[in-house]
């Protein structure tokens, strides 16, 4: 994932606030996660490693085109039938600051998931600067509606399809629950009455302090469209059970997003809200389904069971 850029010190000039009190050096610094972690590229090569195992173990079809655009295939991990019927589906979105990685780099999750009986969907979109950030939210969307619409086919229940996205995944997953953005028709199908639950982890839910900081080099934002790529403004009254954590080792801007969306969320969904004390940004992923953590068990538990019937919402838990 891009480093910050070094900042540029001029001298007798003090730094310029840009974002809740926060400089141009010292907002780059908040999303930049990787200053928080010894070594950046040995979780990104574990990545890599690890999705190269996954699908070398498994039967698994790969590349398969969901829309248009060259970058929108998809790898599925199929799962035989439980004794209800069809396996639910986990689908993937992965991270890397809408710039980085790919699904290639993404099956690491899948192991764990298969040997619980669900199927597995790892989703590619397209990547800044060459795809704008509305062109991935429609990407993201799209693969949900064909995944939906080919639930028969590829041998999952329609009505168990389980959401999840890491960092900027988050983020697009998040948008994914939306039914639609006023002055946006360009994000792709409504997809949110397809999505039985979301999880969500260590992303960006508030655009504005994004498009301030270095990451937007790449993204281009212009206010308007960080607001309107800003799923905390535009929660819908009503949302699908949503697992919300993040790792105890985060910077305070990620932590604060946390908060955000998790205040938001709690009067519309039913919410499980977590800090994994043991994590940082890179090593969650791997919590997503591991049997006996908080995230994996909550995560489990939803997918074994049948699509959950209207909870009032409100209800959330840390821990």
């Amino acid at each position: 994932m891009p480093e910050s850029p070094a900042p540029t010190l001029i001298p007798g000039r003090a730094p310029v606030p840009v974002y809740r009190g926060m400089d141009r050096a010292a907002l780059d610094r908040q999303y930049t996660p990787s200053h928080r972690v010894p070594d950046l590229r040995a979780y990104l090569d574990r990545y890599a490693r690890d999705s190269a195992n996954a699908r070398s173990r498994h039967p698994v079809l790969t590349g398969l085109p969901y829309g248009p655009h060259p970058a929108e295939t998809l790898d599925y991990f199929p799962a035989p039938d439980g004794p209800d019927g069809p396996p639910p589906l986990q689908v993937f979105v992965h991270g890397g600051n809408w710039q980085e990685l790919s699904k290639d780099d993404s099956a690491f999750p899948a192991p764990p998931l298969l040997r619980a009986g669900a199927a597995v969907a790892v989703v590619g979109y397209g990547l800044a600067p060459a795809t704008r950030l509305d062109d991935m939210v429609a990407m993201v969307r799209r693969a949900v509606h064909w995944l939906h619409r080919h639930a028969d086919a590829l041998g999952f229940a329609p009505d168990r399809l389980h959401l999840a996205g890491h960092s900027a995944g988050a983020h697009l997953a998040a948008m994914a629950l939306l039914p639609r953005v006023p002055g946006t028709p360009h994000h792709g199908p409504d997809v949110s009455a397809a999505i039985a639950g979301a999880t969500l982890l260590s992303g960006m839910y508030d655009l504005e302090p994004v498009r301030l900081c270095y990451v937007n080099d790449a993204l281009a934002l212009d206010p308007a469209a960080a607001h309107r790529n800003s799923p905390l403004h535009h929660l819908p009254p009503r949302l699908p059970p949503v697992v919300l954590a993040r790792g105890a080792d985060e910077t305070a801007e990620y932590a604060r997003q946390h908060a955000l969306m998790a205040a938001a969320l709690r009067r519309r969904a039913p919410l499980t809200d977590l800090v994994a004390p043991a994590h940082n940004h890179f090593s969650l992923p791997y919590a997503l389904a591991a049997p006996g953590s908080p995230l994996g068990t909550t995560v489990l538990t939803a997918l074994a069971r049948g699509r959950p019937r209207s909870v009032p919402a409100g209800r959330s838990s840390r821990e």
